[in-house]
């Protein structure tokens, strides 16, 4: 890894720590940021995530991703970890860890149920997983995002729990709200990225995009990780600050979603005798939770002010710093379990 990459945790809890003092000594700052919104969505936030996304984007070698979609064992094990067991592992969680707070119960069953089409391009990038295979399955969840999130919305949040007798919560999630979510953070940035390639290797060749052009480019994503860290930490950070009971209740149950859908999908896609670079493509498109579209939707059909919201806030907040622990957990399991340095060139 690069210097940069090795320092990356240094950076983000610079990030952090930049975004909550902003929050406390400029709190006129927090309601700035929110004036600027386009469509219930936030545009500060939504500027980092294409930023941090389009040069990971615009890497891909977007011929070889058919390869990869003419592999069915492949697709369906992504599509059972991303659609079956991961929603089931948070409603199992947030029911046995927060037995007596149902609205941050909910809020977490949200975050669950929206499959990662953001954040996880960047861990992946840094765990060296391969960058075509992860963008293929971030645009494979993001379609069956826009068809089965509202179904699994009410079947996890109404259905189930009148099966347990517990109250039942009544959801109305729109359609279009999260297909806008969807055209916004993955179909801007894969636009520009698929037009960067397409236009530069026409002009300069594959050589010289790949090896010059692509590299250059590179550090751009970490840099609009950090920028939307401090942005998240601006907008929440003072909630986040001064409720740290209910911080570390919601915290519990993320933190071990992370860590046992990350373990237990790479130790799936290891036994079906996938490489280092699908093993932790799959892995981490299986443990990334799209937070965006789960606050969306929790303040639409919540408020904003509710504890389904606060929960998929607290999301993203805990997350980030899990999962750059999966980073350096998926270099070493690349080392120990493979034998060799991982290599994103490998197919």
């Amino acid at each position: 890894m690069s210097l940069l990459d090795r320092l990356l945790p240094v950076w983000i809890a610079v990030a952090v720590a930049v975004g909550v003092t902003l929050s406390k000594v400029s709190p006129s700052l927090k309601t700035d940021l929110a004036r600027w919104e386009f469509a219930d969505v936030s545009l500060p936030i939504g500027i980092g995530l294409i930023w941090m996304m389009y040069p990971i984007l615009a890497k891909v070698r977007y011929g070889s991703m058919l390869g990869f979609a003419a592999r069915p064992k492949l697709m369906g094990t992504s599509l059972i970890l991303n659609w079956i067991i991961g929603p089931t592992l948070m409603f199992a969680l947030a029911w046995a860890m927060l037995p007596d707070h149902p609205e941050y119960r909910s809020g977490l069953i949200l975050v669950g149920l929206a499959r990662c089409i953001a954040m996880v391009l960047v861990w992946n990038m840094l765990a060296r997983g391969s960058e075509e295979l992860a963008a293929l399955l971030v645009a494979l969840n993001s379609i069956f995002q826009i068809v089965f999130y509202s179904v699994l919305g009410y079947l996890f949040l109404t259905v189930i729990p009148g099966w347990l007798g517990e109250t039942e919560t009544t959801v109305d999630i729109s359609m279009w709200l999260i297909a806008r979510n969807v055209l916004l953070f993955l179909g801007a940035p894969l636009l520009a990225g698929a037009l960067t390639r397409f236009v530069l290797v026409r002009r300069r060749g594959a050589d010289w995009y790949d090896n010059v052009f692509a590299p250059r480019i590179g550090p751009i994503a970490l840099i609009g990780l950090l920028y939307t860290i401090v942005v998240m930490f601006i907008s929440q950070g003072d909630r986040i600050v001064d409720s740290p009971a209910d911080v570390a209740r919601v915290a519990a149950p993320l933190a071990s979603y992370f860590i046992i859908m990350f373990s237990v999908a790479f130790v799936i896609t290891r036994q079906l005798g996938f490489s280092y670079e699908n093993t932790t493509a799959v892995s981490f498109t299986a443990a990334g939770n799209n937070f965006e579209l789960a606050i969306a939707v929790a303040i639409g059909v919540f408020g904003i002010s509710s504890g389904e919201a606060f929960a998929t806030v607290v999301g993203p907040l805990i997350e980030v710093p899990m999962l750059i622990g999966l980073v350096y957990l998926s270099l070493w399991w690349g080392r120990s379990l493979f034998g060799r340095e991982p290599n994103p060139e490998s197919p």
